[in-house]
């Protein structure tokens, strides 16, 4: 599939794109633990969510965890949050630190994107994937890295370079199991200077996009960070195919930064709205950001972020109609 054109159908059709996979366990009536380790409920569940809202795209787990797990990281899972880092594998010197073979839970995702694949052929799959300062990050300690930019930049540029290898490895074993694209995650970067984000992410994303992407293979980049609307010249330079933004922004300042010809996603609370509001609250919210941003050709009705796993379907049902609704008028 060429997935340029399908971008630029995109466009056109105005679907509403949520980054929705965890909630697919209700669907599925089994346990995130369950969900995590299995990759033939992944593929199931993709298939679920994307019949159910009309996506006509199978969105993979954005678990933020994974990658530095195949570096060898601590993880800390407690059956009812998602996965997260514990503690640093790195202090003083990256010099030991290896480029590691995908393995793992990394190996179950890969699967679970391959029979996603095999469920819905005519259909593209964009599992996610993190980014490289947000890898470094966790790998560093995240407070850690945010300092040693500033006091140890080589440190944080080895890591980065390791990171990125093996970034590169990983989406290229999406491409083989049959992805048409990533999301790639870098929201610590969206913390960053706009200085320090172009030195520690921007370059390195884009060595990701220049090896990954094609005609057939995209890359969506996404930043939840409240300091993205002063980095959109670094962001742009990486090259991705599509920019999806969190909630910490405003989403019609980024619309009025962004070129017309960049397709830009985005951004209601995953959290606040998707899964703590409820069916009016979510309608408002909706309404009132297309009422915003619903003049740009370039503007895709999205989530701010990954939604919680635990959101109401009723929730996720009424953000899907009434962005739909708002297009078809």
């Amino acid at each position: 599939m060429n997935m340029q054109e399908w971008l630029n159908d995109l466009r056109q059709q105005k679907r509403t794109i949520p980054i929705l996979s965890f909630p697919a366990v209700q669907l599925l009536d089994c346990s995130l633990s369950d969900f995590l380790n299995d990759s033939s409920l992944q593929a199931e569940g993709m298939k679920i969510v994307t019949e159910r809202c009309h996506t006509g795209v199978g969105i993979g787990m954005m678990d933020l965890s994974i990658e530095a797990e195949c570096f060898g990281a601590d993880i800390k899972f407690d059956g009812i949050d998602i996965p997260t880092v514990k503690g640093a594998l790195i202090e003083d010197s990256a010099e030991f630190l290896e480029v590691p073979k995908i393995q793992k839970r990394a190996k179950i995702y890969l699967e679970g994107i391959r029979k996603a694949k095999e469920l819905m052929p005519q259909t593209p799959i964009l599992p996610g994937m993190i980014g490289p300062f947000s890898l470094a990050g966790r790998l560093l300690d995240v407070s850690e890295a945010m300092i040693l930019c500033y006091d140890d930049p080589d440190l944080v540029h080895d890591v980065l370079q390791k990171a990125t290898e093996f970034l590169i490895q990983y989406g290229n074993a999406f491409k083989e199991a049959g992805a048409s694209g990533i999301i790639m995650a870098e929201p610590l970067a969206g913390i960053l200077s706009p200085t320090l984000v172009h030195e520690f992410s921007s370059e390195y994303v884009k060595k990701i996009v220049q090896e990954l992407q094609s005609d057939d293979f995209i890359v969506i980049y996404h930043n939840c960070g409240n300091n993205v609307l002063k980095m959109v010249d670094s962001i742009l330079s990486t090259g991705c195919s599509a920019y999806h933004f969190g909630n910490a922004i405003h989403m019609k300042e980024m619309l009025e930064k962004m070129p017309n010809d960049a397709i830009v996603m985005g951004n209601i609370d995953p959290v606040g709205i998707l899964k703590d509001g409820n069916i009016e609250s979510v309608e408002k919210e909706t309404k009132q950001l297309l009422e915003e941003c619903g003049e740009y050709d370039n503007f895709i009705l999205s989530s701010g972020c990954d939604i919680p796993y635990t959101s109401p379907w009723e929730n996720l049902d009424c953000f899907i109609k009434t962005g739909n609704d708002y297009y078809e008028e």
